[in-house]
């Protein structure tokens, strides 16, 4: 098997000349961007939670009325 005609290493050589390519941002700024992420999902997860929470005990005295 000759290197050069595998699909699967050129595949991965291609992707390795072209990762270089790529401008990266500074990592401070990935960083704080990456912060700002996970606040951001934990503050809709709380939110979320407390929806779920809310529709959950709203429908369990609906269904006691009834």
């Amino acid at each position: 098997m000759n290197i050069k005609n595998n699909r699967l290493i050129n595949y991965f050589l291609e992707a390795k000349e072209e990762i270089k390519k790529v401008t990266w941002l500074p990592m401070d700024k990935t960083m704080k961007l990456t912060v700002v992420v996970i606040l951001a999902s934990l503050v809709v997860a709380v939110f979320l939670g407390l929806v779920d929470f809310s529709l959950f005990k709203f429908i369990e005295k609906l269904i006691t009325i009834f």
